[in-house]
């Protein structure tokens, strides 16, 4: 199946295995509500990798109500080309609740996010090569 015939898990356990870790630490800089960490471990500090994440709390209303809470983040992996230029690979996740949307619904919404990013092969031709179909 493809992007238009797609078919993901609804309350799935997403497990990654394998692989080697990448550890972040805080690298200091000031981000509002937020933080910035790199993998030290990186000795070029041209192509250090970096994430960004940021909280934007629910806010009260003037009529009662609750405005979404705002989740995001972005992985940046910078390579260097051939030509020396540097470039930043990026992929920023950004995600909108309302306060009454319950934690396991939430928890559930990452999940069926996260397949669409990397776990599911319906979507594997839209992030190789942008088919839509």
């Amino acid at each position: 199946m493809g992007l238009k015939n797609m078919s993901i898990l609804s309350g799935a356990t997403i497990t990654p295995s394998g692989g080697t870790a990448m550890v972040f630490a805080d690298d200091g800089t000031t981000v509002q509500n937020g933080v910035r960490l790199v993998v030290p471990a990186t000795a070029d500090y041209r192509v250090r990798e970096s994430a960004t994440f940021k909280y934007k709390a629910p806010t009260l209303l003037g009529d009662g109500t609750y405005a979404k809470d705002k989740k995001e983040f972005t992985l940046v992996i910078p390579m260097i080309l051939a030509s020396g230029k540097i470039v930043y690979n990026v992929i920023r996740v950004s995600r909108e609740l309302h306060p009454e949307f319950s934690a396991a619904n939430a928890t559930n919404f990452n999940k069926l996010a996260s397949q669409m990013l990397a776990g599911d092969s319906d979507t594997d031709g839209f992030w190789s090569t942008g088919s839509m179909s």
